[in-house]
């Protein structure tokens, strides 16, 4: 895309939705931690399913630590790599405690640091709860990027440093929230639905369905 293609792009899914949020569910940025470590691999939906158990029983850093790995398995057995997600939930909420005060760092390097954070996780928790214009490139913002030609690249990095590259600074915040939702309801991996996309316009994908099967 040119970039004033890029811009009219993200302009058409603002007007669609503009005040996107996240789709997980928590109260605080530790919470929020949490639930965006327990989302690899699996979906938004299914930790939503097993987070209320979890947060009713460690609140905050010191009583999830507290309650351990296999504590905290037991609360989220319903999601994939539970276990070794269970054992980073439990060495991150004991670092946060040991070396953050129980507080969850505003901080990329710091972030990074806690185990089962990797740059994703860390651009998210920025994003949402530090208020920070940063791009957290999931595998539906990876498959959007190139598909649509708003951001080629060959690695999850090369898309997001492109993303923000050509997203203007006012609309970045918002762009990961719009992107990935797009990228999960509209232009999906085995069929984007072109029909129902209101920046269709604006994207360079060869193969738009424009009309609804059946229609």
């Amino acid at each position: 895309m040119s970039r004033a293609q890029a811009v009219a792009f993200l302009e058409a899914l603002a007007q669609e939705n503009p005040a996107p949020e996240t789709e997980l569910h928590y109260t605080d940025p530790f919470t929020l931690l949490v639930a965006v470590v327990l989302s690899a691999q699996t979906t938004d939906a299914m930790v939503n399913k097993v987070t209320p158990g979890l947060f009713a029983a460690a609140p905050d850093p010191a009583a999830m630590a507290a309650l351990g790995a296999e504590g905290i398995g037991a609360h989220i057995r319903r999601i994939g790599l539970w276990q070794a997600k269970a054992r980073n939930v439990a060495a991150l909420a004991q670092m946060l405690v040991d070396r953050h005060g129980g507080e969850v760092p505003a901080d990329r390097v710091a972030l990074e640091a806690l185990p089962g954070v990797g740059r994703k996780t860390a651009n998210v928790v920025l994003n949402v709860v530090f208020g920070q214009a940063t791009m957290a490139v999931d595998t539906h913002i990876f498959r959007l990027g190139n598909r649509t030609g708003l951001a080629p690249g060959k690695t999850v990095r090369e898309v997001e440093d492109a993303l923000v590259k050509r997203c203007p600074p006012h609309l970045l915040r918002e762009a990961h929230h719009w992107l990935i939702l797009h990228g999960r309801y509209i232009c999906k991996a085995r069929a984007p639905e072109c029909w129902r996309c209101k920046a269709a316009a604006h994207c360079n994908y060869r193969d738009k369905v424009l009309v609804a099967p059946g229609g």
